[in-house]
């Protein structure tokens, strides 16, 4: 692991913690794929920062629990959304 990389992990890392993201938002966040910031994450910090990693593993395990949480409020919010311009359009 080069220089870079292992900078780019910690950056990666820290803004997780910061914001307890999620590693879609933190890869829109840092103009990287998903791929790489899950990779960094999971992989490459342990190497990096090993006490980070496990903060960051914490996260990213509560994230996964939650998920299909956030998935059925966005498509609630996907159809509430619907529904109200139905109604104004008429």
């Amino acid at each position: 692991m080069d220089h870079r990389e292992k900078e780019r992990c910690v950056q990666l890392a820290e803004y997780i913690v910061a914001h307890k993201g999620t590693v879609r938002a933190t890869a829109a966040v840092f103009g990287v794929s998903k791929s790489t910031v899950h990779k960094d994450l999971t992989e490459r910090l342990k190497k990096a920062s090993p006490v980070l990693f496990k903060q960051v593993k914490q996260i990213l395990e509560e994230n996964k629990r939650e998920r299909h949480i956030r998935g059925g409020m966005a498509t609630k919010h996907k159809y509430e959304k619907r529904q109200e311009l139905l109604v104004k359009a008429r």
